[in-house]
């Protein structure tokens, strides 16, 4: 098994993909080679830096001779030990990364999507062929939480994770709290300012986290976990409305993406949920992400960092392209067993987990409507704890049919999905509710 790479002379190192972490990358390892040298016990040279487009203006200077957008010349070359991989998507990605680990070379890589959907796979052929991949840069960006569960908690069974992971969302949702914007405005605004890509659809819709999230799950619970296992509920339905009844009843409204063991069963989800002010998630705003991770041992404990961004996340590659070199990330990849398909743990099934819920109707406003909405809850198991309905104006105008509709908020009990589920299709039959019945997790 292999511990480190050759420890005399200098060590080559190749970028694959010069987008905009490739710049920073290539830009610190050329304007600080003195302290990566002192950091990683020797030169790390970059030998080549492969584009797809050798024409484009590029933030960086680069040596003469180490552009090019041939792959092959990486591939075939015996003395690049270390390949960034920062190719995006599934297919090329793919078939990149295994030709690079056939080759004979480490692999540092940032894409999340491709770990999540081949990770063990590729784990595999990198464990069997002898070479390590390192991946801190595709979960939370600069902030250290591959590391830390692989390493510092490695005492600990990990028993929960909660986590803002990504910072497009997170802004949006912290102008819709903190500015009264709508989500449009806010999505706009993100746009605008380079937060969200001009197609934000993987970031709004919650896909992004659950990546990120099946990624530590498996660290965290030795289990594989795909998809489609579990519920996923993006910020793009999300009314400015329930930005501010959160706020009145005294929470904000946070994308969290959260694993933890209940029962000896794993609960995963993610979704807008409802936190209380003044608590550590709640006061992470902006492109910024944070991480609750518990340990049997170790007790909680909280990381926050930008989560995004070229210098976050090239500081991430650069501190595996370092472990790389000294032979930390190729230890810690063998004793993590990320090939292994036997999962540590089952999945709960979604209908069994349980929360307290916010749940917001468009009412009727008629006699018993109240009433009725306790009795379907009551049947379901649902326990009532607060309720909020405004004053409704006198119904000289803003009827529907003749008929006026307000707003009626309840919070729940702790009560399982499943109830709430069955509740909420017995609600769609009712013809004095109007679309949507929205209903949004409470954290613990």
């Amino acid at each position: 098994m292999p511990t480190s790479q050759s420890t005399s002379g200098p060590l080559s190192i190749a970028i694959v993909g010069m987008g905009t972490v490739g710049t920073g990358v290539a830009r610190v390892l050329l304007q600080q080679p003195e302290r990566i040298t002192r950091r990683a016990g020797r030169p790390l040279v970059l030998r080549h830096a492969v584009v797809s487009d050798l024409k484009k203006t590029r933030d960086v200077e680069l040596p003469a001779g180490i552009l090019t957008d041939d792959v092959q010349r990486v591939i075939n070359d015996r003395e690049t030990k270390i390949a960034i991989h920062l190719v995006g998507g599934l297919g090329a990605a793919r078939e990149i990364m295994l030709a690079l680990l056939e080759s004979g070379k480490d692999v540092v890589t940032a894409n999340k999507a491709l770990l999540c959907e081949h990770g063990p796979e590729l784990f595999a052929k990198a464990h069997q062929l002898g070479r390590s991949i390192a991946f801190e840069a595709a979960v939370a960006g600069g902030i250290p939480i591959i590391a830390t569960l692989s390493q510092s908690m490695a005492g600990n069974q990990i028993t929960s994770i909660s986590g803002i992971l990504n910072g497009t969302t997170n802004f949006i949702l912290s102008e819709m709290i903190q500015r009264q914007q709508t989500y449009a405005d806010a999505l706009r605004l993100a746009q605008e300012l380079g937060y969200a890509e001009a197609d934000p659809t993987l970031d709004v819709d919650g896909t992004d986290a659950a990546q990120k999230l099946v990624i530590l799950t498996q660290l965290a619970f030795g289990t594989k976990v795909a998809l489609n296992d579990f519920p996923r509920q993006g910020i793009d339905t999300l009314d400015l409305s329930d930005i501010r009844y959160a706020a009145e009843l005294g929470y904000t409204v946070k994308l969290l993406a959260i694993s933890k063991l209940v029962e000896n069963q794993l609960e995963m989800h993610v979704s807008p949920t409802l936190v209380k002010k003044q608590t550590p998630l709640a006061e992470v705003n902006g492109s910024f992400n944070a991480v609750a991770l518990s340990g049997d041992v170790v007790g909680d404990t909280w990381y926050s960092g930008r989560g995004a961004g070229q210098m976050p996340t090239a500081s991430a590659v650069l501190a595996d392209l370092i472990d790389m070199a000294v032979g930390r990330a190729q230890l810690t990849f063998q004793q993590l067993e990320l090939w292994r398909t036997e999962p540590n743990f089952r999945m709960l099934p979604t209908s069994q987990t349980s929360s307290r819920y916010y749940l917001r109707f468009n009412i009727e406003d008629r006699p018993h409507m109240l009433a009725d909405i306790a009795d379907v809850l009551g049947r379901h198991q649902i326990s009532i704890a607060s309720v909020i309905q405004h004053e409704a104006p006198e119904p000289a105008g803003g009827t529907a049919g003749g008929k006026s509709f307000v707003p009626l908020v309840i919070m729940t009990h702790r009560t399982t999905a499943g109830n709430v589920d069955a509740a909420g299709k017995e609600f769609a039959k009712f013809p004095s509710l109007r679309a949507p019945l929205v209903q949004l997790p409470v954290a613990n």
